[in-house]
């Protein structure tokens, strides 16, 4: 007998019994709504035998890990439902993903969305037949058997064979994958199904290699789960911030550049506020700014370690003979400026901060507007320190960023990335490096998941994901604890004790990357940004040709103000430039007609209805003023 302790009641099974098992014996609406278990904090499938005694949690389609087999499984079935359309299909991978899945399919043509009906009426099928899904470990030998003809599996069946990996396979009704799971027990648990989009993908990420098909799709255990997903996509479609950032004149993305944004006049407004206010808070938490050069050679990358972990994300050239990159990370300038004069403790911490202009190579297929670019504002810093003084200058960086997405309005959640495969440094010195992040965030109350394998390849870190206006998280804030650039880069400094010693650096972002914190922005506030970071922040509209002049007293008086404005002195009618000012997202509409121009008044007509009426110049800016100088959202 073994021991299973499930939401803290221990009770007794016999060894071998499934996860599944343990979720019927609880309940028949337990295992009905169960996608996978939780087993010692590990996620895996729902058929997984427990031997000895456990921690089990059953994870529902309300839990990520949850959502994770279910949407594997959906893309199980939709390859499945593509392999019954086109027999001669070649399937590369599918996996889940925050939202639903993807595959990378290449079939005897091209496949586009004209194809999704069918599809889509073909997965229903598979769901209707609620096929269960069966698990099996095979050899190499096996495998090349089932994926005979299958070039790209069976690529991925030497690969992960040479690596020594346990190989298995999925089977339901016809279709087998070449797949580690978790998946449902059946495709009948899958209610409602939808394709969203294909894509051309290269076959690895390589561009000398195939180009596939890649099919996105979304799946729910019920139909107003998928109603509820649409409805946000339509939402999201309204917010998109490319469609915005051209309407509102903030940025343009050209064939000249792909991947290199064009920032536009009042574009550059809003991104020189985000600079100020970042200036701002970082002169007030103790920062010093610092530039360091868009290239330099490659011997310092080799140093960095860059070269050997990342040269296929740079842009390189050669001068004088001499290799050279385009910065993708701001972090070895940073050690180079450390290292321009002798440091003692008492120098310690030191905070550099730097917005720095880095480049990175995207694949084209990845680049989506501000989202993912090669170019952008890296809002980085990096901290020099002691090792007592570590959890403090963790905690102090953690209550910056709590500062900065608050007043955004953004709910957030911290994520522990631990060691990955690919690491420098030893596995001491990274579990030194996680438990200092551990301590820190612990200590600060603050709650946080852990994320296995996904740390920086030179140290652990804290991400930090904002949830929007409609739900949908980004991952912006990092704190990267780092034992192994000082090393590296033999970064010094004095102690009390009259000897030198290595500092531990952190590398931190509060916004990422400006470029794609101004696009989840446009997108949170629909455009209609707070009055402070607003573009224009007032827009002067006289009746008639006859408050001309009273309106160009006002915009100068406005402006001498330090307010952002504009006067609209075209012969259209009033409601049509006041429409044109709403379309604009403009937060102050000041009308001026002969009653406002004999009393010195302005009648407002602001975005937020509470806030019009007619006021005299005066009152509207010490109001605006306030608002501004609150940051009020």
């Amino acid at each position: 007998m073994i021991n299973v302790e499930l939401k803290g009641d221990v009770r007794q099974f016999e060894a071998g019994v499934s996860a599944a098992d343990v979720a019927k014996s609880i309940g028949m609406g337990l295992y009905k709504s169960a996608c996978a278990a939780k087993v010692n904090g590990e996620v895996c499938d729902l058929r997984t035998a427990l031997n000895e005694d456990c921690t089990l949690e059953i994870l529902t389609f309300e839990d990520e890990g949850g959502k994770h087999a279910f949407w594997h499984t959906a893309a199980h079935v939709m390859a499945q439902a593509v392999q019954h359309l086109f027999p001669g299909a070649h399937f590369g991978i599918g996996p889940a993903l925050e939202n639903g899945w993807y595959y990378d399919i290449k079939a005897d043509r091209p496949l586009t969305t004209g194809d999704f009906e069918a599809i889509e009426a073909e997965m229903k099928k598979i769901v209707k037949e609620d096929l269960p899904l069966e698990k099996r470990v095979i050899t190499v030998e096996e495998g090349r058997e089932i994926f005979a003809g299958q070039t790209y599996k069976l690529e991925l069946l030497e690969e992960y064979a040479e690596k020594g990996w346990e190989l298995t396979v999925y089977k339901q009704g016809d279709f087998t994958d070449l797949c580690a799971g978790p998946h449902l027990m059946s495709t009948g648990a899958i209610k409602a199904v939808k394709l969203t989009k294909v894509a051309a993908a290269y076959w690895r990420g390589d561009a000398s290699r195939d180009s596939l098909d890649r099919l996105y799709g979304i799946a729910f255990p019920k139909a107003s789960g998928l109603e509820e997903y649409l409805k946000l996509m339509e939402e999201a479609a309204r917010r998109d911030h490319r469609r915005l950032g051209k309407e509102l004149e903030l940025f343009t993305l050209l064939e000249e550049g792909p991947g290199f944004p064009f920032f536009l006049p009042k574009g550059m407004i809003l991104k020189n506020t985000l600079i100020d206010f970042w200036r701002q808070i970082h002169r007030e938490a103790g920062y010093q700014e610092i530039s360091t050069p868009m290239m330099l050679n490659r011997s310092l990358w080799e140093r960095s370690g860059h070269w050997g972990h990342y040269k296929n994300n740079m842009y390189t050239t050669v001068i004088d003979d001499t290799d050279f990159a385009i910065k993708p990370m701001n972090c070895p300038g940073g050690m180079l400026v450390y290292q321009t004069q002798p440091r003692s403790y008492r120098d310690l911490p030191l905070r550099m901060g730097e917005l720095g202009l880095v480049h990175r190579h995207e694949l084209s297929g990845a680049l989506h507007g501000l989202m993912r670019v090669r170019c952008f504002t890296q809002d980085d810093a990096h901290i020099f320190m002691t090792p007592d003084q570590i959890k403090d200058e963790i905690k102090g960086v953690v209550q910056l960023i709590d500062k900065v997405y608050n007043l955004f309005g953004f709910e957030y959640h911290i994520e522990l990335s631990t060691m990955p495969q690919d690491h420098m440094g030893s596995e001491e010195d990274w579990a030194r490096a996680t438990d200092g992040l551990r301590s820190a965030i612990e200590e600060l109350g603050r709650e946080y998941t852990v994320n296995e394998g996904d740390g920086a390849f030179y140290g652990p870190k804290l991400d930090f994901h904002l949830v929007d206006a409609i739900g949908r998280t980004w991952q912006c804030g990092t704190i990267q604890l780092d034992m192994q650039l000082p090393e590296r880069f033999e970064l010094e400094y004095t102690g009390e004790d009259g000897l030198k010693h290595r500092p531990v650096m952190i590398h931190r972002v509060v916004f990422g990357s400006i470029e794609r914190f101004i696009g989840i922005l446009i997108e949170h506030f629909a455009g209609a940004f707070p009055t402070w970071l607003a573009p224009v922040q007032a827009m002067i509209i006289p009746i008639t040709d006859r408050q001309h002049e009273y309106a160009k007293e006002l915009e100068k008086k406005l402006n001498a103000a330090g307010i952002r404005v504009e006067a609209d002195y075209r012969s259209e009618k009033m409601g049509y430039k006041i429409r044109e000012a709403q379309l604009k997202k403009i937060p102050y509409m000041l009308v001026v007609g002969d009653k406002e121009m004999e009393d010195g008044t302005v009648a407002v007509r602001a975005r937020k209805e509470e806030k019009g009426g007619t006021m005299s110049v005066d009152a509207f800016l010490a109001a605006i003023r306030a608002e501004i100088d609150s940051k009020e959202r």
